[in-house]
């Protein structure tokens, strides 16, 4: 029986490219050929309902693109179906595995797998190595003084500037002459998993000055779409955190501070993973939600009679993606108009939104109600009709969503009243 070749791997996750990806790098420069891995895992594949999901087209044509650039250099991606653990008991079998590469993930989750798949190596004599990829400062990296989390973003942000000053941002080169020469099977079509091509835009992602260099002054107005969408490419890696950053530090500052915000929700997420399911501060546990099924339907299908919020709907539902100032306001909405719960609302844009990240999504959907890591008191309401004065005056994003008949929708809610309730229910369950 011929003699098993000695590798290592290394297990693409959520970093889909070949550039600037340090546990590739890491992997590439440990003196074995590095024999590139990715698992379909059905854990997650499974939970999909709507088999035209466009995150997984998008991550897949990433994944066919790497693929597609490794074949030039005799290589290409093994990929497995199934859970994690399975695909590493038959690459054991099949190869001499020295070293088993990979990047963070922070999700309560995907720590779990970890732990599962470095048990499981352990017990071969095979060593799982993670490296920090998707962040600039991840755990204990920004901290007070007593080595405790921030739980407010302002000062961790100061800090996260100040700790960033004593570092230098690497990039990671990749060097193509160590990957493994090995005839990888044909790479799976997305039917092959279970999924459908969708018409989803097949777009590099790109940092554009244009876009950048006057993110602040235009990115609360969403009828200007001025805002990056880098939030899909930075969610399944096909972009570097590390680029982003140094780009942010010399074009706009009101950029990075958005960059920090997801590093700040991923550490309150790693570091408080209760967040998941439950408010971030405890008191709010006791809100006696309304959540009546019909109006969240409403809301669902931006039918609420408020523009900018039905606006919102209507674009998360059609095209995977929401800008982010209608974002807080449908947020509010749900929460503090209709009093239902934020969990709901968080988890229909878990299933609609193409950039969906669990920390970030969690953070906002608290913050908006009030529940979060935030130093604003539970009675921030927006008030819908506000801020499209303020932010939609010509109705510039309502028109380009809703129609004519759309715009005679009765509100579903009187603000006033809405708002008048929420604080008595707010405050009822605060004060316990």
């Amino acid at each position: 029986m011929p003699e098993k070749e000695k590798v290592n791997i290394f297990w693409f996750r959520r970093d889909f490219r070949l550039d600037d990806n340090c546990g590739l790098s890491e992997a590439l420069n440990s003196g074995s050929k590095v024999l590139p891995v990715f698992i379909y895992d059905t854990g997650i594949l499974d939970k999909l309902e709507d088999k035209s999901d466009k995150r997984v087209d998008y991550f897949h044509r990433a994944l066919k693109g790497m693929d597609e650039e490794l074949k030039k250099h005799k290589s290409g991606i093994t990929t497995f179906k199934g859970k994690p653990v399975e695909a590493f008991k038959k690459l054991t079998k099949d190869f001499d595995i020295g070293t088993v590469f990979c990047n963070e993930d922070y999700e309560p989750g995907a720590i779990q797998r970890d732990e599962e798949i470095a048990e499981f190596l352990k017990k071969q004599n095979i060593e799982l190595k993670s490296f920090k990829d998707q962040v600039i400062f991840h755990k204990n990296e920004v901290t007070k003084k007593d080595g405790k989390p921030y739980t407010v973003y302002t000062p961790y942000s100061k800090r996260w500037k100040e700790v960033l000053k004593t570092h230098k941002i690497k990039t990671y080169r990749t060097d193509f002459t160590n990957f493994l020469a090995y005839p990888a099977p044909k790479f799976p079509e997305l039917k092959d998993i279970g999924f459908e091509k969708t018409d989803i835009k097949d777009e590099k992602p790109a940092l554009k000055k244009s876009i950048i260099e006057d993110y602040g002054k235009y990115r609360d107005y969403p009828g200007m779409d001025h805002t990056t969408h880098l939030g899909v490419a930075l969610r399944f890696g096909t972009i570097s955190i590390r680029k982003c950053v140094q780009y942010a530090l010399k074009n706009n500052e009101t950029w990075l501070n958005e960059l920090i915000w997801r590093e700040f929700f991923m550490q309150i997420l790693y570091h408080f993973p209760k967040v998941v399911n439950h408010p971030f501060k405890d008191k709010y546990e006791n809100i006696q939600w309304r959540n009546d099924e019909k109006e969240f339907k409403i809301w669902c299908e931006g039918k609420t009679g408020y523009p900018i919020v039905d606006a919102g709907m209507r674009q998360l539902n059609e095209v995977g993606f929401m800008h982010n100032r209608v974002r807080m306001v449908v947020a509010s909405f749900l929460t503090k108009h209709l009093l239902i719960d934020w969990r709901w609302g968080e988890a229909y844009f878990a299933g609609k939104l193409l950039d969906y990240e669990l920390s970030s999504n969690n953070g906002n959907w608290q913050w908006a109600a009030g529940c979060g890591c935030d130093a604003a008191p539970y009675f921030r309401v927006f008030n819908p009709s506000e801020q499209t004065k303020k932010f939609d005056k010509d109705q510039e994003y309502i028109n380009t969503w809703l129609s004519e008949e759309d715009l005679k929708t009765e509100p579903v809610v009187e603000h006033v009243s809405a708002r008048k309730r929420a604080l008595e229910v707010y405050g009822k369950a605060v004060k316990g």
